[in-house]
């Protein structure tokens, strides 16, 4: 299914934007739904798919992400978090897929062609780092159609904008895991799904792809 992905980018007049953009978002379900099968969610291309792909530490608010997901999990969503880091947060990963066996899989290990299949596959990408002084992970999840969900820190703030290229969930406490910054990321995941399947995500997906990305 990746394949497919990118030989989309690969077709004559592919730098045509609304060529892109059809060709892309035509493969997108299929790819989801491989990646639900892949992590044994529940398939269904219907279902909104978040994705987390980082360390498990406190810059990438980890942390802040595992307390979040109950305040949004009860929403038509699933949610597939990858990644290493400290054993704390390893083991409160793989509590996901206990806690919410159709809803959530933690996979705490390096895997590279999940992570990439997670970037093609998921509706939205969520970033909740206390700062990021540039950050990749949007900038490809973008490429793939894949609408960010980020914290508002360093370079997420300069390449998403809020309403047009993804959604900003505020800065965050560098110190602690702050109950507001906990409803802070619910609250505005719930807002994200509340446009799925909408002419506005639509848009904004289109308005993702259609980004130059390049060094110029």
């Amino acid at each position: 299914m990746l394949k497919l992905l990118a030989s989309a980018h690969c077709q004559p007049g592919a730098g045509i934007q609304n060529l892109v953009y059809y060709q892309v978002t035509d493969a997108k379900p299929l790819v989801k739904e491989t990646l639900q099968a892949e992590v044994g969610l529940p398939v269904d291309k219907n279902i909104p798919v978040i994705g987390f792909i980082g360390r498990l530490e406190e810059q990438k608010g980890s942390d802040i992400l595992v307390e979040a997901i109950p305040q949004f999990i009860k929403e038509n969503v699933q949610i597939i978090v990858l990644g290493t880091g400290k054993k704390p947060m390893e083991k409160q990963l793989e509590q996901l897929e206990i806690l919410y066996p159709d809803k959530a899989r933690g996979v705490a290990k390096f895997n590279v062609p999940l992570a990439h299949m997670i970037i093609a596959g998921a509706d939205f990408i969520l970033v909740p780092s206390r700062f990021e002084p540039c950050g990749l992970i949007q900038l490809h999840a973008m490429r793939y159609g894949t609408v960010p969900i980020v914290a508002s820190t360093g370079g997420l703030v300069d390449t998403v904008k809020e309403g047009f290229t993804g959604f900003q969930m505020g800065s965050f406490n560098c110190e602690a895991v702050d109950p507001a910054d906990v409803t802070s990321v619910a609250k505005t995941v719930k807002r994200a799904l509340a446009t799925y399947d909408t002419p506005a995500l639509a848009e904004m997906i289109q308005n993702c792809m259609a980004q130059d990305l390049s060094w110029k």
